[in-house]
């Protein structure tokens, strides 16, 4: 295992599962999705499982790495439930409106992110996501002027761990004097975040999900001995002390 650096230039993050919750989206989806169909006649739970088959088949119809808009799913599944077309005015505002006041932010993101910007790393978004969803979700969380660079699969055009993802991201961070080497990747799926981040070069923080149950428990702090995982945290908190912004010695 090499040796961590001594200073760090920037920190990347994903959004769903790191700093946004995913189970808090994800009952947003159910509460609207059922109250949609309830206004319309239909059986609630049959149209919720209809709903989600139909975004499931949207996204599985990419080809390898490529990137399917959310948007465009979410339009399919309306009208599928819908049995025909629908005007997005009868679903979208209502539907985003629910999605926004159910979103949570993960314990400590917010604190966690303040506190990188203020010792002055470079922060970055690297995520599978709609570019307009991103840029939703951290104004509405009052993040959105933390982060110098933000790159999306939609922009892309490709999911994690394609390299273009994060050539993208390292292009625009790079000009700001980041050097990949001094920078860590933090995710929650260890093939798109800590498989993607250590071939582009930077070092990995698992935060949950596949990414921390693949990587094994933490030896040194916490550093693990795995060929894509550098760093487990249980605590978004505990990567301001990784990169010695934590106001101890």
């Amino acid at each position: 295992m090499s040796e961590p650096p001594a200073e760090w230039d920037a920190v990347f993050f994903d959004i769903g599962g790191v700093i946004v919750s995913l189970p808090a989206i994800r009952a947003g989806y159910v509460d609207y999705v059922e109250q949609f169909a309830a206004e319309r006649g239909l059986d609630p739970e049959p149209a919720l499982e209809a709903w989600r088959d139909r975004l499931g088949e949207h996204f599985k119809a990419a080809e390898g790495r490529e990137y399917r808009s959310a948007e465009e799913g979410y339009r399919k599944a309306f009208q599928h439930i819908a049995d025909g077309d629908i005007e997005e005015s009868a679903w979208r505002p209502d539907f985003e409106r629910t999605l926004r006041a159910a979103r949570e932010l993960e314990p400590n993101a917010a604190e966690t992110i303040r506190g990188l910007d203020d010792a002055g790393l470079y922060l970055g978004i690297i995520s599978d996501i709609d570019t307009a969803e991103a840029h939703r979700m951290l104004e509405d969380q009052g993040l959105d002027t933390a982060f110098e660079g933000i790159t999306t699969s939609q922009e892309v055009g490709y999911k994690k761990p394609d390299g273009r993802m994060f050539e993208d991201a390292l292009s625009t961070a790079e000009r700001h004097g980041v050097d990949p080497a001094r920078s860590l990747m933090v995710g929650d799926r260890y093939e798109h975040d800590m498989r993607g981040g250590t071939e582009a070069g930077l070092w990995t923080v698992a935060y949950g999900g596949t990414a921390a149950e693949n990587a094994g428990e933490p030896g040194d702090g916490y550093r693990v001995d795995d060929e894509y995982v550098d760093f487990v945290v249980e605590d978004l908190a505990d990567v301001l002390e990784i990169v010695g912004a934590d106001g101890g010695d």
